[in-house]
């Protein structure tokens, strides 16, 4: 294929960037759905837009300015021990807002019968989340060296608070904030993307919420991803996590993706998973995410 016409299908696989310059005249009469093939993207495992384990500055859905855009997912991780179900949606308001909802549920499988728990025990977790976008366009500003840039917030519950402290965590919820910057380079097909979260959460928060003795700390997320083709598109990912508690000792987590978008509105995501240690030993498998975008 052409360099150009690589380039150009990059520029609308960015997540959530503002698009406006080619928004067709009804899309935008009807305030919805002006982007164009891709820019839908994917949801991360906590809801917002970005990679399935980083978090990224672009807004999620595929409104530009003056309209409203969405997404729904679907995402299973599959471990050595353990399974995470995780589903939700986002809305984007005006590519400057993003709010978000997801439902996280891990199974413990035999380790819950291991622990009195029972076999097939369920750790739920709800986690509600806002993005702003504060400046850049990571699409429509190539001639400028500044990335796009937005902060967010995710409040997560726990629904085991019980048990989660009896692990030693301080608390059953907790709030994350991040600050996240995303650069696209036309001209090598490459999309960068980097964040700082300030969290107390334990494994995302399945294990709840910080320890006797612990407060925030500072972690990094960071991905990349290469277009080969309009619809193909492949990279990796790395995200630190804190190591509060003394019974479950925590590990940075890694991903190897590829996303295919077999149509403008829905897009697939495979990727190899290791998340680290997770209580019984390194858990690692494979990620499937399955969204839908307007």
């Amino acid at each position: 294929m052409k360099k150009t016409g690589k380039n150009a299908a990059l520029a609308m696989l960015v997540l959530g960037c503002s698009c406006g310059g080619i928004t067709s005249a009804s899309a935008q009469a009807a305030n919805v759905s002006g982007r164009l093939l891709l820019t839908g993207g994917v949801s991360q495992v906590e809801g917002a837009a970005g990679g399935g384990l980083s978090t990224w500055a672009v807004i999620g859905g595929y409104g530009t300015q003056n309209q409203i855009g969405g997404t729904g997912y679907y995402t299973k991780v599959t471990l050595d021990d353990f399974n995470l179900t995780s589903f939700g949606g986002a809305i984007g308001i005006n590519n400057r807002v993003e709010f978000s909802v997801a439902q996280q549920k891990f199974d413990l499988e035999q380790v819950g019968a291991a622990l009195g728990l029972g076999a097939g025990f369920t750790i739920d977790q709800t986690t509600y989340g806002a993005k702003l976008r504060l400046f850049g366009d990571a699409v429509l500003e190539q001639d400028s060296p500044l990335p796009q840039v937005s902060i967010g917030i995710q409040y997560k519950d726990n629904e085991q608070d019980a048990l989660v402290k009896s692990l030693g965590a301080d608390s059953g919820d907790g709030t994350d904030f991040y600050i996240a910057a995303s650069k696209l380079y036309l001209g090598q097909s490459l999309l960068l993307n980097g964040a700082i979260r300030f969290t107390k959460a334990n494994q995302f928060g399945i294990l709840g919420f910080g320890s006797a003795d612990d407060d925030y700390s500072a972690q990094f997320e960071g991905s990349f991803a290469y277009l080969l083709n309009p619809r193909l598109a492949i990279g990796g990912e790395v995200r630190t996590k804190p190591n509060n508690l003394a019974v479950a000792k925590e590990e940075t987590a890694y991903s190897a993706f590829v996303a295919f978008a077999p149509t403008k509105n829905a897009s697939l995501t495979l990727a190899y998973a290791d998340l680290g240690n997770i209580v019984v030993g390194k858990q690692r498998g494979l990620y499937a995410s399955l969204q839908f975008g307007f």
